[in-house]
Formats: C-alpha cells, structure tokens, sequence
C-alpha cells in the first residue's frame, strides 16, 4: 500500500502584500458528482475557478434516482447545462394525490402553474440532467473530472485543503475497495458532496440530528412498451394501513413503482424479481408486456440534518449535509440549490471581491431552507406511513371532516444576503423567488437568463442609473449585475415579450427587484429606494475590492 504522505503547498514567491503565495492544484476540490456535485462544478467551471473532483464511481449513474424536480430547480439547471437536453423527455406534473386504502382523497396538493420560467413541477429522466450538466462541466476547460477515484484522506490548515485519492476499483468476487496509487492534491477549499454516508463529514467528525424516519420502500422502475392507462399519468400515493404503495411518470417513457416493506420484513424477499412481476399483476394489472423493469431495489428514507455545514476550508452540501424523505420530491433539489448558492458565493471570494465572511451566510441561509422541507416531508411520511389500521380510521376521519391543518407554505430564505430594514426583518418579497419571462434584446430573444446572462440582475420600470450614484454604479457592474430596463431608451432596454416582469411589477405594487444568481430576490421595491439597497447589498456581501480595482485586475 502507497503512504499516505502529507504534502504542503508549494509556497510561489511574494504576492502583491508581501506574503507569499502558494501554488494550489485547485481552487476548490469537490467530492461527489451526483447532482450537487455536477451544479456546483459546473458554475464554478464556468466562472473560470479551477476544480478538481473525485467521485468513487467511475461513471455517471445513468438510472433515475432522481424523478422530480421544481421550477426553480430547471432554473438552476437551465444556468449549468442545457436544460433542452435536461427535459427532453419531461412531464409537468399537475397534482400530487393522497388516497386512503379505499381509494378515497385524503390530500391533493396542487401543483398547476409556472415557477421560474417553467412548469411548477416537472417529471423527468435523471440521467439526462446528469448529462446535460456533465457536458456544461468538461466544456468549461477548468474543471478535471476523476471518476473512480475514493478519497482516503483529508487535512486542513488555515491556508488549504489537502485532499489524498485512491483508485477504487472492483474484485474478480464483485467486491469494491481502494487499491492503486494515491494521489494527493492540495485546494483553497473542500466541497463534500459525497452522499448521506460521506467520507467528508465522517473525518471531519461532524454528527448529525437524526429526526425519527426509518421509513423502507421498494423501488421498482420501468420502461413503458406500450400506451399505459391515464390513472399511471398522475402522481398518486396510496396509504394503505395493510401496505402503501404508489405510482409516478418517470418523464414521459417510463414509470415508477413504490411499495412500503413493513417493520419486520425481510428486504431481499422485496428485491427479487418474482415479487416486482406478482406485484405489478396483482395490484397494476401491468406484465411484461407493458413493461420493462430497469431497477428494482429497497431504500431506507431518513431525515438527518449534519450539525455544522461547515468546518475551517470544508463545507458539506448535498445529502452530505441534509438527508430528506421523497415525499416531496426535494432531496436532490435542496442539494442542487446547495451547489448553486455555495458556488456563487465561492466566486466572489475566490476573485478577490468579497470577504470570506460571506461564507458563513450559505449554512445560515441554506440550513433552515433544507431543514423545512425535510419537515415538511416528514409530515407527509406519516401520513403515507400509518400502519395501525385504527391510527389509519382516525386519520381517515381528519382529513374527511377537514380536521387537520392546511399544509405549510414553501420555503424562503429568512436571512443572509437578502435585504432587511432596520427591524431586522426581511423586506416584502426579499428571500422569495425572481420571476424569469421570455425577453428580447437587439436580435436575440429568449428566456431572460440566457438572453441578459446569469449572475445578480437588476431588472426595472425605469433606468436605474439615474437614482444611482456613479460609486454605485461602478459597484454593480464590477459586481456584475445584469441590467434590464423595460423603459424604451435606456441603454438596458429589452422586450417584455410574454409580459412576465410588467404583471410581476404590477401584482406586487414595486418598480424594481435585484436577483440573486440562485434566482432568489435579494430586494424589490420603489426605484427611490434602490440608492439605499445597492449600499445595503455591498455590506451583505461583505464586499472588500473597489470596483477601480477589480477593473485593473487587481
């Protein structure tokens, strides 16, 4: 076996304050390409940072883990990868329904309406977002992908990463273990993006809150061969005392199939084929005539939230740092809203713009984010979860006669970079998501992201620069905050083309908002206002480079 030596960075002469400066492999290292890993790669590639990523497997996944995703998330997609090829074979998803074991309603959650520029929730194909993205990151030129390599150390200081990676590799007997030479790599900062078991969290000594759920379900997933009757269009839950399952479009080709395995069950009796064929006759009237099963396999659904997000040059994002339970949908979205906030806020202080004060505000904005919709989750786990056929009347009897309370309102973020007045409070819609219509600018035309660009955006009744003083000014483009006027004549004049920003302006009662680049409002108000809310921005962000700086290079 190699030794697993320590190796400092090479320390490269003086810097421009006379320190000396060290010569990284890497500005920041991730561990873990799943679709955390791949969002966050992608945007730091993009930004033009140096990534070094290690994944265990030596390929993408190329099954759908993954099913759901939001508005919101096809945003963040749509700013890594090509969101075209992401929902190539996508299925917006009206409802979600929660029937008893009669088959009567106990909840619909109504999921009509549009969320950034698309579908409020979306059913699709995993793999195809994992490609679309995969592509984004190799194209960058700045991101090295090492898939197939296990990490097997990692050491920190106050001044890098030290990240030691063995290949991992499978036995004649099927068995995986690290074998071969190690590679060590040294990094300004860590990313552990590397699952609900992560190696990260593990050395870093990090303990996780456990919140009760041990919930295990058999997933069965097929490729539809023919037409499928309209019942298994629609997203259903059955909770069944006796046992739940339930049924849901995997995009537009194929489908999947859950059935709860009770306390005291074994698992593999569930994952042998003949279960999954007798199963699908019995309850779906479905055989292998109409489908082609892909995986078949028991998961275990918890909700366990890591106690720090951060440590020193670390962080954890991703199931590393947020286990949710599927009934929402949301384990892979929160993760991909990890990868998307984190990588923004690594940007500004890998380029020298910010302090790396602001940091501290990813855990404070995406810790409660993450831990309400696993609660949330949670709450709907029980209800599919009740076994006790009287617990499962009493329920039964709370929903019919209206006896339960209505279900809580998504999340938004309640604080970090989002714009507070002086109670402390956020300001009206600060924290809540931008609207993304579909624009024109000169000869281009299109979704308002892809025509203005990503990054923070300014978009206005009115030219902003005529209440913003030239500081302020400098501040926002060396920030590089896209603007977008609807007024005719501004030199950020663009076409309101389907009317989304006019109707968001109008419904709200406001003349502008600032968007962050993970498409959360940082403020919207009056235009008078927005002298005092660049200031406000600049001190959130912990902003420490002039902007005559950042345009020398400095």
């Amino acid at each position: 076996m190699a030794r697993r030596a320590y190796r400092r960075p090479i320390m490269r002469g003086f810097g421009s304050k006379g320190r000396f400066t060290m010569d990284f492999d890497c500005d920041v290292a991730i561990v873990g390409y799943g679709p955390t890993g791949l969002v966050l790669a992608s945007a730091l590639g993009k930004a033009g940072h140096r990534v070094i990523v290690f994944e265990r497997w030596p390929g993408l996944y190329g099954l759908p883990r993954l099913t759901h995703i939001d508005g919101e998330t096809a945003r963040i997609i749509q700013s890594v990868g090509d969101i075209d090829h992401a929902l190539r074979d996508a299925w917006p998803i009206p409802n979600y329904r929660y029937l008893n074991g009669a088959g009567e309603l106990l909840v619909e959650l109504d999921w009509h309406g549009d969320s950034c520029g698309y579908a409020s929730h979306i059913s699709m194909y995993q793999p195809d977002i994992e490609d679309a993205i995969d592509e984004q990151v190799r194209s960058t030129g700045h991101v090295e992908v090492n898939q197939g390599f296990a990490v097997v150390n990692v050491h920190q200081d106050d001044g890098h990463v030290q990240v030691t990676a063995r290949p991992w590799t499978q036995s004649r007997t099927g068995q995986w273990s690290h074998a071969g030479e190690e590679r060590t790599i040294t990094a300004k900062y860590l990313v552990g993006a590397d699952g609900a078991n992560s190696f990260v969290r593990a050395t870093l000594g990090i303990e996780r809150i456990d919140h009760g759920v041990d919930d295990r379900w058999l997933n069965i997933d097929t490729q539809r061969l023919r037409p499928l009757p309209e019942r298994f269009d629609r997203l259903t839950q059955f909770c069944d005392p006796a046992r739940g399952h339930m049924w849901m479009p995997i995009g537009r080709g194929r489908q999947r199939f859950e059935v709860a395995v009770l306390p005291g069950e074994d698992q593999a009796v569930f994952e042998r084929p003949d279960y999954a064929w007798t199963w699908l006759r019995d309850q779906c009237d479905l055989g292998p005539e109409d489908v082609k099963i892909l995986r078949q396999v028991v998961y275990v659904f918890q909700a366990r939230i890591a106690r720090s997000w951060r440590t020193g040059r670390t962080f954890l994002a991703g199931d590393a740092a947020h286990t949710t339970p599927p009934y929402m949908g949301q384990g892979a979205c929160s993760g991909m809203r990890d990868g998307i906030t984190l990588g923004w806020k690594l940007d500004l202080v890998l380029r020298g713009l910010a302090d790396e004060a602001l940091l501290d505000t990813y855990e404070t904005e995406r810790r409660p984010h993450a831990t309400a919709i696993a609660e949330m989750s949670i709450a709907l786990g029980r209800i599919a979860n009740t076994h006790d056929p009287d617990e499962a009347a009493a329920r039964d009897e709370a929903f019919r006669t209206g006896n339960v309370p209505p279900p809580p309102q998504f999340p938004t973020l309640v604080a970090g970079v989002i714009h507070t007045p002086a109670d402390g409070t956020p300001a009206p819609l600060a924290g809540t998501l931008a609207p993304q219509g579909i624009i024109g600018k000169g000869a281009a035309e299109g979704r308002c992201d892809d025509v203005i660009g990503g990054g923070f955006s300014l978009i206005s009744r009115a030219d902003a620069r005529d209440v913003l003083s030239t500081d302020q000014t400098a501040f926002l483009d060396a920030l590089g905050v896209r603007r977008a006027c609807l007024a005719a004549g501004s030199p950020d004049s663009v076409t309101d083309i389907d009317g989304t920003y006019a109707g968001y302006l109008e419904q709200h009662g406001v003349d502008a908002f600032i968007g962050r680049p993970d498409f959360h409002l940082y403020w919207a108000g009056k235009i008078g206002e927005l002298p005092a809310v660049v200031d406000g921005l600049r001190a959130r962000l912990s902003w420490v480079a002039a902007p005559a700086q950042v345009e020398a290079g400095a």
